[in-house]
C-alpha cells in the first residue's frame, strides 16, 4: 500500500464525487410478492431486505446485483444475489453502470451506514427518491476493481472462520450430549453411572451480613460475575444489602427465572441477590463437570419436566431442584470428561477472538480503503 497523496485537498488523487443514482444502471424497489406464493423451496429463490425469504415460479431479476434493505430494522441492509431471482418489494435492486464496479458499490454503501437515512417513523423506511440524491465519494474503475478485491479477501478470511466456530459449536454440542449422559464412554471407563437426586449431591446454604462483599449479576454466558464486569447501565440495589447471600468460588446459583440454563457457576466471591438460590456440593464432585451439565439439554429437559405445573416467570425452588435426577459417575470419570469439555471451550474462544480481530481489522481496512487514506499500489 501506499499514502494516498491528497495535498491539501479532502479528496484524493484521481477520485471524484458523484450522487448514487449517476453511478447505477438499475436502483429500484423490488416487486410486490405475497406469502401465499412464497414456497419452501422451487425454481427461484425470493429475497428481501433480510435475504433469502423462500422460493417461488417466477423471476424478476437476472444477473448480479446487490440489495438494500428498505423497510423496519433492517433498512440500509446489504444483500449479494446473483443468477435469476425474485426481488421483493422489501428491497431496493442495485446495479452499477459501467464506469462503476457492483462489488466496490455493495461495500461503499455498507461502509456508509445507509440505516442512518431512513425515515423517522414507527416503520422506519428508505426511499428510492432520497437514496439516489446522497454523494458517494468513488476512486476509478481500475481502484474499485482492486478495492472490492481485498474486502472480498477478508470476507472469505472471516467466513472460513465463521464456518469453523459452526463446526466445532456442533461437535461441543455432541459431546456435551453423549459424554454427560453416558451414552459415549471415554477410553478406560465403564460400568453403570449412579443417578442421585440433585439434593443428594447440592445443598441450599444461606450465608447473610456480607454486605461489604462485591455485589455479583448472573449472566448466561458468563456464569456468575462481578456487576463490574458487565457493560452498560448496571441498576444498583436501594437501600442495605445485608440481606444478600454470600457466594464463594465454586458454588452454583438458580438466578433466573427460566428453565433455559437458570443454574450458574461462581469462579468470585461476592454476594447476590436473596431471590437467587445459593448451592454448595454435599458430596465430593469435578465441579467443571456440573457447570457443563447444567448448561446441556439433558439437565433442562429434566428440569423442566420437574416444575412442568409452575406458571411462567416463577423462580425454580429448591425443593424444585431437589426433585431432578442428576448423574454421579466416578470422580476419575467427571474429571475426564470436565477436560475434554473444556478443550472443546477453549478452541471456541480460541476461534471466537480471532472471529473479533478479522472483523476489526476489516473494519479498519474498509475506513482506510474507502476514504482514500490509504491507496493501493495499482498496477497499470
Amino acid at each position: 500500500m501506499t499514502q494516498g497523496q491528497t495535498g491539501n485537498s479532502k479528496i484524493p488523487g484521481g477520485w471524484k464525487i458523484q450522487r448514487l443514482g449517476e453511478v447505477c444502471s438499475t436502483f429500484k424497489s423490488g416487486n410486490g410478492i405475497t406469502s401465499e406464493n412464497i414456497f419452501e423451496d422451487g425454481e427461484y429463490a425470493v429475497y428481501g431486505g433480510n435475504g433469502l425469504r423462500g422460493y417461488t415460479k417466477n423471476y424478476t431479476h437476472d444477473g448480479n446485483y446487490f440489495l438494500i434493505g428498505r423497510q423496519g430494522a433492517l433498512c440500509g441492509n446489504i444483500v449479494r444475489v446473483t443468477g435469476k431471482n425474485y426481488i421483493s418489494e422489501h428491497a431496493i435492486a442495485v446495479q452499477t453502470n459501467n464506469e462503476n464496479d457492483n462489488s466496490f458499490l455493495a461495500y461503499k454503501l455498507e461502509f456508509q451506514n445507509l440505516n442512518r437515512l431512513s425515515e423517522s417513523s414507527a416503520q422506519p423506511g428508505l426511499s428510492v427518491e432520497k437514496l439516489v440524491r446522497i454523494k458517494i465519494l468513488l476512486p476509478p474503475l481500475v481502484e474499485q476493481k482492486a478495492i472490492a478485491h481485498i474486502l472480498s479477501l477478508m470476507d472469505n478470511v472471516i467466513n472460513v472462520n465463521n464456518q469453523l466456530i459452526a463446526q466445532k459449536e456442533l461437535r461441543k454440542k455432541w459431546l456435551m450430549q453423549n459424554l454427560l449422559t453416558g451414552r459415549k464412554r471415554l477410553k478406560g471407563f465403564s460400568g453403570e453411572w449412579k443417578k442421585l437426586g440433585a439434593g443428594e449431591v447440592f445443598k441450599s446454604v444461606t450465608l447473610k451480613g456480607f454486605e461489604n462483599e462485591e455485589l455479583l449479576s448472573a449472566t448466561q454466558d458468563r456464569g456468575i460475575i462481578p456487576r463490574s464486569m458487565l457493560e452498560g447501565r448496571v441498576t444498583m440495589p436501594e437501600g442495605s444489602t445485608t440481606g444478600y447471600k454470600l457466594v464463594e468460588p465454586g458454588d452454583f446459583v438458580i438466578s433466573l427465572r427460566s428453565f433455559q440454563g437458570g443454574l450458574e457457576y461462581s469462579y468470585y466471591r461476592g454476594i447476590v441477590s436473596p431471590a437467587y438460590i445459593v448451592l454448595k456440593p454435599k458430596i465430593q464432585i469435578d465441579e467443571e463437570f456440573y457447570k457443563q451439565y447444567y448448561k446441556s439439554s439433558e439437565f433442562i429437559g429434566r428440569l423442566a419436566i420437574a416444575v412442568i405445573g409452575i406458571r411462567d416467570g416463577k423462580q425454580i425452588s429448591y425443593d424444585d431442584f431437589c426433585t431432578v435426577k442428576i448423574p454421579y459417575p466416578s470422580l476419575e470419570e467427571q474429571t475426564a470428561i470436565a477436560k475434554v469439555l473444556q478443550t472443546a471451550d477453549k478452541e471456541l474462544q480460541l476461534l471466537k477472538r480471532k472471529s473479533c480481530q478479522l472483523k476489526e481489522q476489516k473494519k479498519w481496512m474498509t475506513q482506510m480503503l474507502m476514504t482514500g487514506k490509504k491507496r493501493l499500489a495499482i498496477k497499470k
